[in-house]
């Protein structure tokens, strides 16, 4: 992961942007972690991985005041040691930078954790 774009500000997408294409999101997704996949051209996903349902659910809420902070809210599945996560800019039905950005920032978050 590089350790930038978890550093760049999360820009909400303009209504009018277009969805990045796959040769523009593929450089973001370099930089992710090996969780982090492009479903249909539309979304990322992403599933984490705990010890127990403790550091899941721990894990969880710190992404929630991510999301709170930024105002940008992926879709949380939370189970017992897993954690999955999608995430797209509504605003222009599909991928952003920003969404990118998240990603990072949630994958510097479970870097934190103990398996």
């Amino acid at each position: 992961m590089s350790p930038s774009l978890a550093d760049e500000p999360v820009e909400p997408a303009d209504e009018d942007a277009d969805p990045l294409t796959d040769d523009e999101y593929d450089r973001y997704l370099a930089d992710l972690g090996s969780e982090w996949e492009v479903v249909d051209d539309h979304h990322l996903e992403a599933t984490y991985e705990f010890g127990d349902f403790a550091d899941a659910l721990a894990f969880t809420n710190e992404i929630g005041e991510l999301a709170e902070e930024e105002w940008h809210h992926p879709d949380i599945h939370l189970s017992w040691g897993e954690v999955g996560v999608e995430m797209w800019s509504h605003e222009i039905g599909g991928l952003h930078e920003s969404d990118f950005v998240m990603a990072a920032r949630m994958d510097r978050i479970y870097d934190g954790y103990d398996d």
